[in-house]
């Protein structure tokens, strides 16, 4: 059962100059884990996905009390599909609302990072 949808679109273009003119900015939004993969560093434009990914989950869990940037990672499998390891107050609220699955996809293009969020519980 779908407990909640999210969608986020960040701009590329605000985010590259958020991220340069801010010092601190891309280390207070992200984990490390979630900065680099064994083979590279990742793009701005890969982070503005991430953080679109990031706001479009709390719009599909449908609460944000409490939730800091790192409390939901971004992570990918060995062929780059994306999910969600999540901690701390995303955690407790997923699991106070019985979300027992995340679905995630990201894409970047054109200027924009999209990213949709799709959060499902067990039937009742």
């Amino acid at each position: 059962m779908i407990i909640g949808i999210g969608v986020d679109v960040v701009d590329l273009a605000r985010f590259e100059r958020a991220a340069s003119r801010t010092r601190g900015l891309v280390p207070r939004l992200f984990a490390e884990s979630e900065r680099s993969t064994p083979e590279r560093m990742l793009s701005l434009r890969s982070l503005a996905g991430r953080f679109a990914a990031k706001e479009a989950l709390i719009k599909a869990i449908g609460d944000s009390a409490g939730v800091r940037w790192h409390d939901m990672r971004v992570v990918s499998d060995g062929l780059g599909n994306p999910s969600f390891e999540l901690h701390g107050a995303v955690a407790a609220i997923a699991a106070a609302r019985g979300i027992s699955s995340i679905h995630l996809t990201m894409t970047h293009d054109a200027g924009i990072a999209l990213a949709w969020v799709i959060a499902e519980g067990r039937d009742s």
